[in-house]
């Protein structure tokens, strides 16, 4: 809010779906704004000489309308709102004064009718907070929507979702890595099924009247049968509970996540699934280690090591594997690594090939071992690997310039 100003503001939701916004300006403030005002459904003018790539993109995508051009009083005609966004306090007190003789409401840096508030999103509400500086007001925002999904800030509790299975995605661990909406839907569950790979700090926010089930598979250990696991999420529903199946990483990747789907949609249970982020691609990333980099690796492969090479239930080609260059990405293959190193030499990579495992990736006890295919099994037998882990393969493994600095620091911030 202007400094200047004597009066309240007045907070006021927009509708503006079908009706003509003007954007003057192609720059990152306009970039800024435009997703906000593509999402209300407004018929958007940007008027600008030039436009940022990510501008040119919504074009492209016809999102928006663009004249290419400098900004002319005129374009105002028939708005409902206008944007001052140029950056050039002239050009921007021109779009201001334009506005303001035909009563169209504006917003700009300074001097407009109109301020846009720094908004928030949180299961279905909306949050806008009016500051005396913009950087307050963003600082506001983000408190008092990360205030509503902690439970900080009370709020009347929202609608049980109908009964159901959702399958979540956790992420690779780290409790902060599972998406918003996979929270959202941890928080409604009537039931939680959860394995040993799910971010296990979530299930301390679960409330106290909420079942948790573990239906853990422990490598070469204990295990709840897949069939056992299918049953419990359809019982659940049947009897009228909110199910939630929470996975590590993402349900479709190697997570069985398609054969629940299957099951309960053949028992005629409604099931959404909640796309996670994956350990094959966030574990290295928590180590330091890119899975793709210009001019180092244009491929990336992930395999299970669920099965042995030569094993008859292997889909995998390892021959074509020893012969690519790009990047290997194994899941599931702490107790065959050696046996896989093997396999990929004999059939052309070559012993030096950089190797890395990361173990208990985004946890607090995430560690990184190093070693090439020729002595991988070793290495691994040495410094006592164990589940869960991801294995990185290629010329990515090896980069380690600046990354035991890198991945120090996102510790830390961990």
């Amino acid at each position: 809010m202007a400094a200047d100003r004597l009066t309240d503001p007045f907070l006021l939701s927009l509708d503006l779906a079908g009706r003509r916004v003007v954007v003057v300006g192609g720059g990152t403030r306009a970039q800024r704004r435009l997703p906000g005002l593509i999402a209300a459904g407004a018929d958007v003018l940007v008027v600008a000489p030039d436009l940022t790539p990510a501008v040119e993109g919504m074009v492209s995508a016809g999102e928006v309308v663009w004249a290419p051009r400098e900004y002319r009083a005129a374009d105002l005609d028939d708005a409902w709102l206008a944007f001052a966004c140029t950056g050039d306090p002239g050009v921007d007190a021109q779009v201001v004064a334009d506005a303001e003789a035909r009563r169209v409401f504006c917003a700009a840096t300074t001097g407009g009718s109109a301020q846009a508030p720094a908004t928030g999103a949180h299961d279905g509400a909306v949050v806008g907070v009016v500051a005396d500086e913009q950087r307050r007001a963003t600082q506001l925002c983000g408190a008092l929507v990360d205030a509503l999904r902690s439970g900080a800030v009370a709020e009347q509790a929202p609608d049980r979702p109908p009964a159901g299975v959702a399958l979540v995605g956790g992420g690779p661990g780290d409790r902060d890595l599972i998406t918003v909406r996979g929270r959202r839907l941890l928080a409604l569950a009537d039931v939680v099924v959860t394995d040993r790979l799910a971010p296990r700090d979530l299930l301390d926010e679960l409330g106290p009247d909420v079942e948790v089930i573990d239906a853990s598979k422990i490598p070469y250990g204990r295990a709840m049968a897949q069939q056992r696991i299918n049953e419990l999420l359809i019982e659940h529903a049947q009897a009228g509970r909110f199910v939630v199946r929470l996975k590590g990483g993402d349900p479709f990747v190697y997570g069985r996540g398609y054969e629940e789907v299957i099951a309960c949609t053949e028992a005629g249970v409604p099931v959404t699934v909640v796309p996670g982020v994956t350990s094959a691609f966030a574990a290295p990333a928590a180590a330091g280690i890119p899975v793709s980099h210009r001019s180092v690796a244009h491929e990336i492969v992930v395999v299970s090591g669920h099965a042995a090479p030569g094993d008859p239930r292997s889909l995998v080609d390892w021959a074509a594997l020893g012969r690519m260059r790009g990047t290997i990405v194994l899941l599931m293959a702490v107790e065959r690594i050696a046996v896989f190193a093997a396999e990929l030499m004999r059939h052309g990579r070559p012993p030096e090939t950089p190797v890395a495992i990361v173990q208990d990736a985004t946890t607090r006890i995430q560690r990184t071992v190093r070693g090439t295919l020729a002595d991988i099994g070793e290495r691994a037998r040495e410094e006592e690997v164990r589940p869960p882990a991801v294995v990185v393969i290629g010329p990515v493994a090896g980069l380690t310039a600046d990354s035991a600095s890198w991945a120090a620091a996102a510790a830390a911030v961990r």
